[in-house]
């Protein structure tokens, strides 16, 4: 079945986190519910690969470790959201450029050194100028890309339908290594200490050599991982289609800890001020709707929680006293980090999948109505909203005041101000 009939099949029933759009993830039960990055597609499983196949690459050439713009999903390994030294457009938009793949994207972009590097639906891995949306280089997996890319000292790490995890030169898209899991990787890499952190639908959560490769170790779950990890202070924090959220230890996966919601979680969880911010797709209440959880990063207690009217696979971001986050109720939350007290919220004409990006006062997200919004992070009050021409997934990219995004029509946007 392919994307756009899977879509009428289930209602369009998608939410966002890793790359800012999740997808469906099939549970044990068969029954589809929102994870990571876009749809779900059928998967065949794979024998994993425990070392990994080798490309051309030179171990001589110096590369820069350099690292500004949005390296990875959700800005930086913590998944905060937001960069303290970006900016964004405040006033109304136009198109600065755009650029398109040959299928829809669910991934959202990554910018480093003025490329913006982006999964597709075509099954490839684009690298564009930031500056004008020109191609540099394209990549083919063996599948759909809806895992976001990380972009870090020269490489770009990205997961694919195809069971794969894939290490590219940021320069050339060379392959400089691969490595096979046993389900499709929708999650989008964390790269910290020469480490790669991804999850796959056979279940695991990886820590993978940057340099080569090789696995370092892996943690089985309950069910399918399409949850971005977060990586802070020693400590792997990722969800899983099984109900929990886990602490694991990055020296060998240990389980330091895990938190059992009412459902599924596909949602990137975000570490800040020793706190686990993410959203589930049902409360324990079972009302139908989902939940914001806010947990102690030491010992995963419950601090709070929030519940919407619909399912939470967007990411939150979290700035200052505040989580702001999407819900397929179609709504933008604000909520207060010390007690979940909601703040403002802000109604779009259709489910939020979108992960929020905060950048200098202002809320950059996208919403399957078809448009990106700007929101005041004060107060909520709309900014300015540009249509995209397809459903938004994809999480923006704020960098040197150009939103990048993708859409489901298979464009790539960068948006500046007029």
């Amino acid at each position: 079945m392919d994307r756009r009939s899977l879509l009428a099949a289930t209602g369009g029933l998608l939410t966002a986190s890793s790359a800012g759009c999740l997808r469906l993830s099939e549970q044990e039960t068969g029954a589809a519910t929102p994870s990571e990055n876009g749809t779900d597609t059928e998967t065949e499983s794979v024998e994993e690969q425990e070392t990994p196949t080798e490309e051309e690459s030179d171990p001589d050439e110096e590369i820069s470790g350099d690292i500004s713009g949005a390296p990875m999903f959700r800005y930086d390994a913590a998944n905060t959201g937001t960069s303290p030294d970006e900016t964004g457009p405040k006033n109304a938009v136009e198109e600065q450029w755009s650029a398109n793949s040959l299928g829809q994207v669910y991934s959202s972009p990554a910018v480093v050194d003025n490329t913006v590097y982006i999964g597709s639906s075509d099954g490839s891995v684009y690298a564009f100028a930031a500056a004008d949306g020109s191609e540099q280089w394209s990549y083919e997996t063996g599948d759909h890309v809806v895992s976001s890319p990380a972009g870090v000292d020269g490489t770009v790490y990205v997961g694919s339908e195809d069971n794969t995890v894939y290490a590219l030169s940021a320069d050339d898209g060379a392959e400089q290594w691969s490595y096979g899991a046993a389900g499709i990787v929708n999650s989008s890499p964390a790269v910290v200490d020469g480490t790669v952190y991804v999850g796959s639908h056979d279940a695991n959560v990886y820590a993978l050599s940057a340099d080569d490769g090789t696995k370092q170790w892996s943690y089985e779950t309950g069910g399918s991982v399409a949850s971005s990890p977060a990586v802070v202070d020693d400590t792997v924090y990722v969800g899983s289609s099984d109900g929990s959220m886990y602490a694991l230890s990055t020296d060998d996966g240990t389980e330091q800890w895990s938190y059992e919601t009412g459902d599924g979680v596909g949602s990137a969880p975000a570490v800040v001020d020793g706190t686990v911010y993410f959203g589930s797709y049902r409360a324990r209440s079972d009302s139908g709707g989902g939940a914001v959880y806010a947990l102690s990063a030491a010992d995963g207690t419950e601090l709070w929680s929030y519940q919407t009217e619909g399912y939470v696979g967007s990411s939150p971001a979290v700035v200052g006293k505040t989580v702001y986050v999407g819900s397929y109720d179609r709504s933008v939350y604000a909520l207060a980090t010390d007690d979940g007290t909601m703040q403002w919220s802000y109604d779009t004409n259709d489910a939020v999948a979108s992960s929020p990006a905060v950048v200098d006062g202002t809320v950059y997200i996208g919403s399957q109505d078809g448009n990106v919004y700007a929101l005041s992070a004060g107060d909520g009050t709309e900014q300015w909203s540009q249509g995209a021409g397809g459903n938004v997934f994809s999480s923006p990219a704020v960098v040197d005041g150009i939103v990048y995004v993708g859409t489901s029509d298979g464009t790539v946007f960068a948006l500046s101000e007029q």
